[in-house]
């Protein structure tokens, strides 16, 4: 609830309850990890810390993070620059919801391909195939999942009906994502 008599003092409250959060968050995460052995010795709690704070909100700016972990922006843009270049943070994402702009029609797509040799001519229809988002390779039952994002149910049977060229499939709809 926001004191409207004192929006200054509700702000930095809010501002202090979110840092208080963020450090339990950062400490479990750390507690989990207990530095494995696979960790880098020189990724130091402060890149930790930064990290879990970036995971939690990649629109921070460096001067934000800086004033959670005390060090100046610069030096927070020089850490997530180093975490960058080794590997550590591979990119950044949105999260959106794909039924806003109508795509409304989500589904996991397993994959049955019965010959070696149809694998790269599937590999290449799949990989240029706007209606799919994702592709792994799978072991154990089926070849590949896909997951799928179409307008209309009409439009995902006709690339369950293009995928019959290459294999067989097994389809999944998703009926509401709960995490993630």
């Amino acid at each position: 609830m926001i004191n409207d008599e004192n929006p200054q003092t509700e702000r930095e409250r809010i501002r202090q309850e979110r840092k208080a959060a963020s450090v339990r968050h950062s400490d479990r995460l750390m507690s989990e990890q207990h530095r494995s052995s696979v960790a880098d010795a020189s990724f130091a709690d402060t890149d930790l810390r930064i990290l879990d704070l970036l995971l939690e909100d990649s629109t921070r700016t460096h001067k934000e993070i800086g004033e959670e972990v005390h060090l100046t922006g610069q030096a927070v843009g020089a850490r997530v620059r180093r975490m960058r270049e080794s590997g550590v943070i591979e990119g950044y994402t949105l999260r959106w919801n794909p039924a806003k702009v109508g795509l409304a029609v989500e589904a996991y797509v397993t994959v049955f391909l019965d010959a070696g040799t149809i694998h790269a001519a599937f590999l290449a229809f799949a990989q240029g195939d706007e209606r799919v988002v994702r592709m792994d390779r799978t072991n154990g039952e089926g070849c590949y999942l896909l997951l799928t994002r179409t307008r209309t149910m009409e439009e995902l049977n006709g690339f369950l009906q293009d995928m019959l060229n290459y294999g067989n499939y097994r389809v999944n709809l998703s009926m509401g994502r709960l995490k993630g």
